[in-house]
């Protein structure tokens, strides 16, 4: 089993860990996340200070945008004393409770808590078992941006929409074939859909046609 490691995490006492755990090492410039597990799966590793200082300088977000561009199933691992979340810098937990419910609910990107390296370590090793051994999936790629196919790009566009999930979005793409035919589909054709109705309907009706106050 392999992980690819981009090299500013090599230089401490992880990847030593990780090889003790029967892993084999590949240390790359990664330009999306820490740990690529395996063709869907990339870990962004922070220390409890760095995730709260992310969010202040604005990386945390545009961080997440690409994780979530580049990869189906992006994590973020958070190394620390948790006690300490609400303390570093004087930042309002009001905050930083906002941006972890932003990234779970509008990123998609969930958590994982460790207390210590080794514990990181155990982490990582498991997740890799979980992917590749069991899962059956390969940690072929080499660090890059994903390019993504036309259908990903336009299954990605329609789950912005309201209530719109993958399996909805693929079957709207299925019936009308574009974003666009979507887009100005009728009412008794988009309910048509599995998993469409009137409630969900509206909401992307309202969204598309309101004026908003920009």
């Amino acid at each position: 089993m392999k992980i690819i490691i981009d090299h500013r995490e090599a230089r401490g006492s992880l990847p030593r860990i990780l090889y003790d755990l029967g892993l084999e090492i590949d240390t790359q410039t990664l330009e999306v996340g820490d740990f690529i597990i395996s063709e869907d799966v990339v870990v962004e590793l922070k220390t409890v200070p760095d995730f709260v200082n992310s969010l202040l300088d604005g990386r945390l977000f545009s961080q997440a945008k690409e994780l979530k561009e580049n990869f189906m199933k992006p994590i973020y691992l958070i190394e620390g004393n948790l006690e300490n979340l609400f303390e570093v810098r004087n930042v309002h937990p009001n905050a930083i409770r906002a941006a972890m419910i932003s990234l779970l609910l509008d990123y998609q990107i969930p958590f994982l808590f460790s207390h210590s390296k080794v514990e990181t370590g155990n982490i990582l090793c498991s997740l890799v078992k979980r992917e590749q051994r069991d899962g059956g999936k390969s940690v072929g790629l080499r660090g890059s941006k994903r390019v993504w196919t036309l259908e990903e790009k336009q299954q990605f566009l329609i789950e912005g929409l309201p209530l719109v999930g993958p399996k909805l979005a693929k079957n709207l793409l299925k019936k009308f074939n574009s974003p666009m035919n979507i887009l100005s589909a009728n009412e008794t054709d988009m309910l048509d859909v599995d998993k469409l109705g009137p409630k969900k309907f509206k909401l992307i009706r309202d969204v598309l046609d309101l004026e908003g106050d920009h």
